[in-house]
């Protein structure tokens, strides 16, 4: 079965179809569109005054990408379109389809400036169940500028940001993750001969945080100072060593963090 997946779906490669840079439009959510199958919801924001697009980080290569190889190791039932591609949607912070997704996936939030309506409904979806995974933003100005969103939503003093620890059940849900590592765009880490921080000595280390609620189950989890979603947009492109060196680990990452949300 999962060598007919292999030949019926094909991974998005962002040099020869476009991805991000075609500048594809947001693929909106419909009622319909959730039938209790595995669907990746990416998160829609905007940032007045300031960089605009953050959103599209990534998209869709990742959201493709990871939505195949989620169902090629695990058992998790993906919702695919008649033409066997992944069926992924975006989401605006406001749609009351939000509430339908158990996880969301957001890049780049260091662009992110949400509206009043955009932090209420944020805190309704955790409260409700919900769980935000961020990744792909780098430096100290856009992780005090997404402490800053994310600090509006849930308060720091009822929700501190923590460090979460090797320990930590999200590390070994399927895989066993040892370390989060440092993952640069592979436009990056191709122009610099394998350097890993974007931003320098400002980026050098790998941020692996997390909010819980007062059960203590996980609702936010941030990925800073890597980019962990480019090891899946990226896994079809030359050169083919960075696929080898970040790409299994990324999935192994990516896949530990759905099963988690999902089971939590």
């Amino acid at each position: 079965m999962a060598a007919s997946l292999v030949y019926a779906q094909q991974i998005w490669v962002g040099g020869n179809r476009g991805g991000r840079f075609g500048g594809m439009a947001p693929r909106w959510p419909a009622a319909e569109d959730f039938d209790g199958r595995f669907l990746y919801c990416r998160g829609y924001y905007e940032g007045p005054g300031r960089r605009r697009g953050g959103w599209s980080t990534d998209y869709p290569g990742a959201d493709n990408n990871f939505s195949i190889r989620l169902a090629e190791l695990t058992r998790v039932p993906v919702k695919f379109d008649p033409d066997r591609q992944p069926h992924h949607v975006v989401v605006a912070l406001t749609d009351p389809l939000l509430y339908r997704c158990p996880i969301v996936f957001m890049t780049n939030v260091g662009t992110a400036m949400f509206s009043a309506e955009e932090v209420l409904r944020l805190r309704e979806f955790f409260l409700k169940g919900g769980f935000l995974w961020v990744d792909d933003s780098w430096g100290s100005y856009d992780w005090a500028s997404w402490v800053g969103q994310i600090s509006r939503i849930l308060p720091p003093g009822e929700f501190p940001i923590f460090d979460i620890p090797v320990t930590h059940p999200i590390m070994r849900t399927l895989y066993d993750v040892k370390e989060i590592p440092q993952v640069p765009n592979i436009g990056f880490w191709s122009g610099t001969g394998g350097q890993t921080s974007e931003r320098g000595h400002d980026s050098a280390q790998v941020y692996f945080k997390g909010i819980e609620d007062s059960r203590k189950r996980l609702m936010v989890l941030m990925t800073h100072n890597t980019d962990i979603s480019d090891t899946w947009e990226r896994e079809g492109e030359f050169p083919r060593e960075y696929f080898d060196l970040f790409s299994p680990r990324g999935y192994a990452i990516g896949v530990n963090v759905v099963l988690y949300a999902l089971t939590h």
